[in-house]
């Protein structure tokens, strides 16, 4: 059986190479990000976040279980003269520590057990962008296992007890045609 780290190494040596783009969440609220602060985007993937959030002057980190992917990330950061600190890392076994970042994005990506981690390492006044996948999708897009999807409202409920800055989650009603669909979006701030 091969492993998870096989298995995304596979996916992201077939990868085209046209440049990542940011999650739809943290592109549409990237004015809430502070001047200055450490960031992290957790399973980055191609790390299109990471890029946006070093393009804007923070600390930004970019963990991901690939090595392959990490390997594109740092060539691709020299060449754009950005600074991302980067490591092969997987988060299901070793989560940030507590108080660690300012910032923490994470896309198309769910592990409800580092909920609790991923709140206790965002420092107090701290934003979370998170964005992925809903079982009440409109489409054939993202997972199929129900493990890796999120049910109505569930992204809300993880951080009822933050400020919520914005929460989208429009499902399968109405004209599926256009709107943010198959997916939730949320960015929150941990309180005092």
């Amino acid at each position: 059986m091969m492993s998870s780290r096989e298995k995304w190494n596979d996916r992201y040596r077939s990868v085209n190479a046209a440049f990542p783009e940011a999650a739809g969440v943290l592109l549409a609220y990237q004015h809430l990000l502070p001047v200055s602060a450490k960031a992290l985007d957790l399973a980055c993937g191609r790390a299109g976040n990471a890029f946006l959030l070093a393009s804007n002057g923070l600390e930004t980190t970019a963990w991901d279980i690939s090595d392959e992917v990490i390997k594109q990330v740092q060539t691709l950061a020299n060449r754009e003269g950005l600074t991302i600190l980067t490591e092969t890392r997987d988060i299901s076994e070793r989560p940030p520590t507590p108080d660690s970042f300012d910032v923490i994005v994470v896309s198309r990506f769910l592990d409800r057990k580092l909920i609790p981690a991923l709140k206790q390492a965002i420092r107090t006044g701290g934003l979370i962008y998170y964005q992925t996948f809903i079982k009440d999708k409109s489409g054939n897009v993202g997972p199929d296992n129900p493990d890796y999807l999120l049910e109505q409202n569930e992204l809300l409920r993880f951080f009822q007890d933050w400020i919520v800055r914005a929460y989208h989650e429009e499902g399968s009603i109405g004209n599926i045609e256009v709107g943010l669909r198959n997916q939730a979006a949320l960015v929150a701030q941990k309180p005092a």
